[in-house]
């Protein structure tokens, strides 16, 4: 009975990134129905990301010095700039480039271009070592033939309406309870070459943010404090940018309405603690893992809009997210094969005692012999290994070490003066 415990155990322990990442794609499926909202009640897009990064690190500043007051490393002057470029890349600037997208397109147009996402990360974390393409391999055909597979599902469910599809109709629509002000509107601005190039830059920082997260956490292995330097960056940037571009102080009024909810959510929800997850998920499979999720945003947004906004399911969707499903599920394939073969190469850890250190008791004889003689030093069990030759000091020293024979052999032949081995 324990074994079964066990083995369901570790099998809901490897779903735990794939569910992580599931329910951060629907919180922030539910920031872009919120982003609809408040703009339509004319709320300026840039003050809306400064608050965002605002009530974020109002929130996971409090929580990641009590979380890892205990645990976490010092931080560097490197840990501090690298905070500052995710905060840069994957915040103020990132959001900042989509929105005017949004200002200079249309809704459509934005949300199809975030779907060239996993294809720019995929070539990015191959560049940077960060994934192997192993083309040779199942694993790595099934990868890129599933990244493929998620863009062409979203673009095909952004671009190719087909008859209605009807499954239920909530007579919903909370457009209806927001007015429309003279705020930032998407879908006015015929400028739509500038907004393609806004929307392409939106999706080559988040990806570069991913690539930096993934270098930051090996370096700095804390999510709740990468998120709040993160968070922390981004707010400074972002209000900057905002007090620069707009110096009307009654846009930045918010009240008991539409607006405080969304920055509150984007905030709290969206940045604070969803991107601790993703932080989290990228330190245990990756960029690419948590990119190849992000298609599936469109489909949430979609099943959304037509329960809270009365707009209407298209075959287009439901072909596009079966493609989406299909080339996410092809992409865990691959993942999960090339686990399985780097846990096959890993040697195993033996049980017992192996885990605990051994130290290594360097001792000097003054009547020593010149002779020098290999020791070597077993793990496991007690023993003593005695090489001496003329004396260099006369000090006792003790050295601790991993219980590898390889590692304390070779400790061993570079002592001067070798004593007694024990555990």
């Amino acid at each position: 009975m324990e074994v079964k415990m066990d083995k369901i155990c570790n099998v809901v322990h490897g779903f735990k990134p794939t569910i992580l990442m599931l329910i951060v794609q629907t919180a922030f499926a539910g920031v872009n129905v919120l982003y609809k909202l408040a703009s339509n009640d004319g709320m300026n897009l840039r003050i809306l990301v400064a608050y965002r990064f605002i009530f974020a690190a109002a929130f996971i500043v409090p929580v990641a010095l009590f979380v890892e007051r205990k645990k976490r490393p010092k931080m560097t002057w490197m840990v501090i700039l690298q905070g500052f470029f995710c905060g840069l890349l994957g915040g103020s600037l990132a959001q900042n480039l989509y929105v005017q997208c949004l200002v200079l397109t249309s809704a459509t147009f934005a949300s199809a271009t975030t779907n060239l996402i996993p294809a720019i990360t995929f070539v990015l974390a191959i560049c940077f070592r960060l994934e192997k393409l192993n083309w040779d391999k199942a694993s790595g055909k099934a990868k890129v033939i599933g990244t493929l597979m998620g863009i062409s599902g979203a673009m095909v469910l952004t671009f190719y309406k087909g008859p209605d599809i009807n499954f239920w109709n909530t007579h919903i629509n909370l457009l209806d309870h927001t007015h429309e002000h003279g705020g930032h509107v998407p879908g006015t601005h015929p400028n739509r070459i500038l907004g393609a190039c806004f929307a392409l830059g939106s999706c080559i920082c988040y990806a570069l943010w991913l690539i930096l997260q993934a270098k930051m956490v090996e370096r700095y292995p804390c999510p709740y404090s990468s998120t709040a330097l993160m968070a922390t960056m981004g707010a400074i940037q972002g209000t900057i940018f905002a007090l620069c571009m707009e110096r009307d102080w009654s846009l930045w009024k918010l009240g008991w309405n539409i607006r405080l909810l969304t920055v509150a959510y984007a905030g709290v929800l969206a940045s604070g603690v969803m991107f601790t997850l993703v932080a989290w998920c990228i330190r245990m499979r990756g960029p690419l893992f948590v990119s190849v999720f992000n298609p599936l945003m469109l489909v949430l947004v979609a099943i959304a809009g037509s329960l809270v906004l009365n707009e209407h399911l298209h075959l287009g969707s439901v072909i596009g997210a079966i493609t989406i499903v299909c080339g996410l599920y092809a992409v865990l394939w691959g993942k999960g094969k090339e686990m399985k073969r780097i846990a096959q190469l890993m040697p195993e850890v033996s049980s017992g005692d192996s885990s605990k250190p051994i130290e290594i008791v360097i001792t000097s004889s003054p009547g020593a012999s010149e002779t020098r003689k290999d020791a070597v030093c077993a793990s496991n069990n007690t023993s003593e290994a005695n090489a001496t030759r003329s004396p260099t000091n006369n000090n006792i020293n003790e050295v601790t070490a991993n219980n590898s024979p390889a590692t304390l052999a070779n400790t061993c032949r570079e002592s001067d003066e070798i004593g007694i081995v024990k555990e």
